[in-house]
């Protein structure tokens, strides 16, 4: 007889792909899915650590974050939440800014942001900050935002706008610094070779090189990161520092006084190249 015993929520990293991460918050019998792209990993990690599917979340319309879902339906009858703004065939809870998801099993609470840039309707979750029990500790909060924000990066304009998209990283960068950031792709240490072409003199970012590149060595996944981590080397959360404004004026002619959403735009641009 097999006992099924829960605890305190965790977070499974499930690789699929070449460089996809997908993310299985579970409490030990429960579990919920963010962007499933493939079925076969997913159905893969339940059957291994025993967990029953409840929950489907997605942050947007693309093949390698919802391709996964009809077949996870086939086997598991579950919501599947989803942006309001894009057309998903399967979602049938649409979510906007300020909603929020309540799930009973797993006991799972997640705000829903509106972070456009990379698709139209790109849509974040984030679970706040728990206090733990019998201490005066903050739990960290979890933060699962697709493709808008990577480790030392941030997704590519398909659809929105450079205003779109530096709006939305700040929205994210106003997060408590302990906030983890589930992003959707490893793709990291690649970010951070950009990174490090954009601000050279950065000490935290060449500090988290060294780190990232261990990781990979010994393959280990790079995310989660944390928000203060991202704040201090990621050239899409800085590209007002003026080391950052610097190089775009030096390589790339951008104005002096041009507006921070040009020296965004810039930076974008430079990194499609790069």
């Amino acid at each position: 007889m097999t006992i099924h015993t829960k605890h305190a929520l965790r977070v499974l990293t499930v690789p699929a792909f070449n460089d996809n991460y997908l993310w299985l918050i579970h409490d030990g019998v429960h579990a919920a899915v963010v962007d499933p792209g493939d079925a076969q990993p997913i159905l893969a990690a339940l059957k291994e650590h025993d967990l029953t599917l409840t929950a489907i979340l997605l942050t947007h319309h693309h093949a390698d974050h919802i391709g996964g879902v009809p077949e996870l339906l086939q086997h598991y009858a579950v919501p599947v939440f989803g942006p309001a703004h894009e057309s998903i065939a399967t979602v049938t809870h649409k979510l906007v800014q300020g909603d929020t998801v309540k799930l009973m099993q797993p006991d799972l609470q997640l705000s829903v942001l509106d972070v456009p840039g990379h698709t139209s309707g790109h849509v974040a979750y984030l679970r706040q900050g728990q206090e733990q029990q019998q201490s005066q500790d903050q739990e960290a909060g979890w933060l699962f935002c697709g493709d808008t924000l990577f480790a030392g990066g941030c997704g590519r304009l398909f659809e929105g706008t450079p205003a779109q998209m530096a709006n939305s990283l700040e929205k994210l960068s106003a997060l408590p610094d302990a906030t983890l950031v589930f992003c959707a792709h490893e793709y990291t240490l690649s970010n951070l070779r950009f990174a490090s072409a954009v601000e050279p003199s950065n000490a935290a970012l060449a500090t988290r090189v060294e780190h990232d590149t261990a990781l990979r060595a010994q393959g280990k996944p790079t995310v989660p990161s944390t928000m203060a981590m991202e704040k201090a080397s990621n050239p899409f959360l800085r590209y007002r520092e003026p080391a950052i404004v610097a190089s775009l004026v030096a390589a790339h002619k951008l104005a002096l006084d041009a507006p921070a959403v040009a020296a965004f735009a810039a930076l974008r641009q430079w990194k499609d190249r790069f």
